[in-house]
């Protein structure tokens, strides 16, 4: 029935904009909200035991599937599921937590297609090369891999050869890095080799002697753009004050070395110093007006020397700005 001023009125005992009396009969206060529609019951969040079971199953069903074959790899031998798994959350306790990396100019690598990124070499131990790997992967908005060159030295050593080219490494020769480019890949190359990486703790940061080239004519022949890079941190963590050359030509290495921990701790000698990091992407150099010139000794040594400036440059350039290679 609708009242004169407007309102209605609500049927005794049927919740409304009414209460009732235990009678039935209105008592003109208003229902309370709870009586008029019943609490949504509340989400149930998962426990830290269901999260710890998620993570179980995880890595279970990882190793069933390791175990039985049931993954991928590439021709080079590339496991991108071991790689995403274990390799790089590994590498990057290092890259983050222990030298503090920051990375500038990602923008320059590839959005997609080939490149090839051309870095400084240092270090004693090829560290840089594992985290200019993680650079790439995570500053690139595609999260794209880094495919690495390396010695025939490293992969004539039976368990660090299986680790490189499960990791996506390769041997750094133009073959092999052609191939690699034409698949449309990101290949990382290291053009000083055992010059740069095994050179003394009083030569820091300057760039030896890039070879012949090779990476500039596989470049050209694949019309693919040269990204310099260069990285500022490597040359800390392990300084190299010597070299027992006797020792080295026994054991088949390039170098035996001596630093301030190295043999004198034993292993505790193997634990890196926590520099500070910081790996600059340089503007992409176009090879493409170059294509006919794969062959041409002079063209590749102008391109080659333009590379190794770009990176001199830079090295200079993220020195003034990390006065402190020990700081935050």
């Amino acid at each position: 029935m609708t009242f004169p001023d407007g309102g209605q009125q609500t049927a005794p005992g049927v919740p409304g904009t009414a209460g009732t009396s235990p009678n039935g009969r209105a008592t003109g206060r208003p229902a309370p909200p709870s009586a008029a529609r019943p609490s949504p019951a509340p989400a149930v969040a998962d426990q830290p035991g269901d999260v710890w079971d998620q993570r179980v199953a995880r890595v279970l069903a990882f190793l069933r599937r390791r175990l039985s074959g049931q993954y991928e790899v590439d021709e080079f031998g590339f496991d991108r599921e071991l790689t995403d798994a274990v390799f790089h959350p590994v590498l990057r306790l290092l890259y983050r937590d222990w030298f503090r990396t920051e990375v500038f100019g990602a923008e320059h690598l590839p959005a997609s297609g080939p490149g090839l990124v051309v870095g400084n070499h240092s270090g004693t131990i090829a560290v840089d090369a594992l985290m200019l790997s993680v650079a790439v992967h995570d500053e690139h908005p595609a999260h794209r891999y880094l495919r690495l060159l390396g010695a025939d030295f490293v992969f004539r050593m039976p368990f660090i050869s299986e680790l490189a080219r499960k990791s996506g490494g390769t041997v750094a020769c133009n073959p092999d890095a052609e191939r690699l480019l034409r698949a449309g890949e990101l290949v990382g190359v290291f053009p000083e080799g055992f010059k740069g990486v095994g050179k003394r703790y009083t030569e820091r940061y300057r760039l030896q002697r890039f070879g012949r080239g090779g990476f500039v004519s596989a470049a050209l022949r694949t019309g693919t753009p040269i990204v310099p890079v260069a990285i500022v941190g490597a040359e800390e963590i392990y300084p190299l004050i010597g070299d027992i050359k006797p020792l080295a030509r026994l054991l088949g290495l390039p170098y035996f070395p001596v630093t301030p921990t190295f043999p004198w701790l034993g292993p505790l000698g193997a634990i890196p110093l926590p520099s500070k990091w910081l790996i600059e992407f340089c503007e992409p150099i176009d090879t493409r007006p170059y294509l006919d010139s794969a062959d041409d000794p002079l063209v590749v040594f102008n391109l080659a020397d333009q590379v190794r400036e770009t990176i001199q440059q830079t090295l200079h350039r993220l020195l003034e700005r990390r006065p402190d290679p020990f700081g935050p």
